[in-house]
């Protein structure tokens, strides 16, 4: 829960509205500011007080631990114009709270933390949304300030992670000049600097009735130990569900803090394993437990998995390791129409975090500075679709981390549509919404697409023409606005024409047209014209120009298109 900390009716209100944007996320206290904070601190994973920095420091002090422990806080002045990131940037979530404190009230955030003011990217929370855990985080402060001096750092990696980029030197001038190394691996023989351990690994039990935790807690330390792996990137242990209440199997987890997953087993009887045992097949009807749970586990987190420690068998328990391959993640991104504010929060923040942006040169040029440093760029020009989208899904396939950007909203006329005919089931894939074109360019003409409407592309490049001609004649006369993309080009003008005729069958030359040129961008032009008017001078319409053609009820009014709802309080 996030608790909100206030003092006065201003903070109160500002509360309030925190609270109705973030619907169960948040709680309050009774009593004193004092008071509420002390209550608040042991049961809160984050606060947001609406007070004066120096009096959150100073009420904080006594209670503050441990900085990996401690809830993250943000100060908010009562005006609402700053969220300070004041406490817990990184391990108590407090930089992240503020920016979305800001979003909410409409603040300026404000995060100090050097990492985050350099464009670096934070080292203790590397790879936490994957589950990854450092070593040891006492050398973080040091190789931290390391890098910031200008130390270049070495990553080295057992297997590909979906990991974001991580700048290799942001600045210049450490006098040691010592490369720094960041070292991901689950093997205990690992060194480095820092040294991350991923969730690798999972730990296939078989157990009979009532065996003791000590003696599957020894078997499990032996086959890491025999494998050459450590506990610290066990993700689960695996095991079948006539066994999911086994209190010895509990218990190891317990200890460990791993969870228990368990499978039926119909499923795990066909797994290959090296090891199968009629014994064990005839007492629970599957010929393997530890193996083929461990497999199994290891398969639905990744892409595919290898057993590292086969079965060793105690006297009343089995235990195997396996090893994932980690699955990569393609984000497919709508950057929105082109003007900053456009853009959604969800897209900036999955650009931020992706180790790899794939996109057309310029939609690249425009997110550019949003970028990690070190992130790596695959940029190529118009027509490059097709192979944008293989690239981005091989490259997502292979374990990185891979952005595909896209005007608009990426699954409109977009790059969704190509990537995701090509990605299989070994890739997670997200689709980050956009504002779209057609929607950009609706709210300047007015309520063009108040009611029903269809989109409509005029390129065929990829449709031959009689088809799109064919689904324009179906829109044309169920007296839907039709929104054109990609109308009209230099080399493409007849289908245009042809385009508007087939409307002009349908509807009055009065109709309004609204043409949007460069929606939201630097040298927009916005125009509200007639069917008739745009058949006589088509010309003004090209590639960068969105075309809204309004149905048999569309009105201009005070030069505006609307397209009513028809309500039945309205005249």
């Amino acid at each position: 829960m996030i608790a909100l900390v206030t003092a006065t009716a201003a903070g109160r209100e500002l509360a309030a509205r925190l609270a109705a944007a973030w619907p169960g996320e948040t709680t309050t206290y009774d009593g004193t500011v004092a008071e509420q904070l002390h209550a608040a601190w042991p049961r809160s994973r984050a606060l947001v007080c609406f007070l004066a920095t120096g009096a959150v420091t100073r009420l904080a002090a006594p209670l503050l631990r441990d900085k990996h422990t401690d809830p993250g806080v943000v100060c908010v002045d009562e005006a609402g114009r700053f969220a300070v990131a004041l406490l817990g940037g990184h391990d108590g979530g407090a930089n992240e709270l503020a920016e979305r404190v800001a979003a909410v009230l409409g603040a300026q955030p404000v995060v100090t933390t050097a990492t985050d003011a350099s464009g670096l990217t934070p080292l203790d929370t590397y790879g936490r949304d994957l589950g990854f855990r450092l070593a040891d985080a006492a050398p973080v402060a040091r190789v931290t300030a390391a890098l910031l001096d200008g130390a270049p750092l070495r990553v080295e990696s057992d297997q590909t992670w979906p990991l974001p980029a991580i700048v290799d030197s942001p600045t210049a001038g450490d006098r040691s000049n010592r490369p720094r190394s960041l070292v991901v691996s689950d093997r205990a023989a690992a060194e480095g600097d820092l040294i991350y351990r991923p969730p690798s690994l999972v730990v296939g039990v078989g157990a009979s009735r009532n065996a003791p935790a000590d003696e599957i807690d020894e078997l499990i330390a032996k086959s890491l130990a025999e494998a050459g792996v450590v506990a610290g990137s066990v993700r689960c242990v695996a095991t079948v569900d006539l066994k999911a209440d086994e209190p010895g199997i509990l218990e190891v987890a317990r200890r460990h803090g791993w969870p228990v997953v368990t499978y039926p087993a119909a499923t795990l009887r066909s797994v290959d394993v090296p090891n199968p045992s009629a014994v064990v097949d005839a007492a629970v009807g599957t010929p393997s437990v530890a193996e083929a749970a461990a497999l199994t586990a290891a398969r639905e987190a990744g892409r595919d998995a290898e057993l590292i420690a086969p079965k060793r068998a105690g006297a009343m328990a089995t235990v195997a390791v396996a090893r994932l391959t980690p699955r990569g993640r393609l984000s497919v991104v709508g950057l929105g129409p082109g003007a900053e504010d456009l853009r959604t929060p969800r897209a900036t923040a999955v650009l931020r975090r992706a180790g790899i942006v794939v996109g057309l040169d310029q939609y690249v040029d425009q997110v550019r500075h949003l970028l990690t440093p070190g992130i790596r760029i695959e940029a190529s020009g118009l027509g490059a679709e097709e192979e944008r989208a293989r690239t981005a899904v091989a490259l997502a396939t292979a374990g990185h981390a891979v952005a595909l950007i896209g005007s608009g909203d990426a699954g409109i006329y977009a790059m969704a549509s190509p990537a995701l005919q090509v990605a299989g089931d070994d890739v997670d894939v997200e689709a980050v919404p956009g504002v779209t074109a057609a929607l950009a360019a609706a709210a300047l003409l007015g309520a063009p697409l108040g009611h029903d409407h269809a989109y409509l592309s005029c390129s065929d490049l990829h449709t031959p023409w009689p088809v799109i001609a064919d689904r324009l004649r179906a829109c044309a006369a169920a007296d839907l606005v039709v929104c054109l993309y990609n109308p009209r080009s230099r080399k493409r003008q007849a289908q245009f024409d042809e385009a508007l005729a087939i409307l002009r069958e349908h509807r009055p030359d009065t109709t309004p047209v609204g043409l949007v040129r460069q929606a939201s961008r630097p040298d927009q032009r916005v125009t509200v014209t007639t069917l008739a008017d745009l058949a006589a001078d088509p010309s003004r319409v090209d590639m960068f120009t969105v075309v809204l053609v309004g149905s048999s009820r569309t009105e201009n009014r005070a030069g505006r298109m609307v397209t009513p709802r028809e309500y039945r309080w309205l005249p």
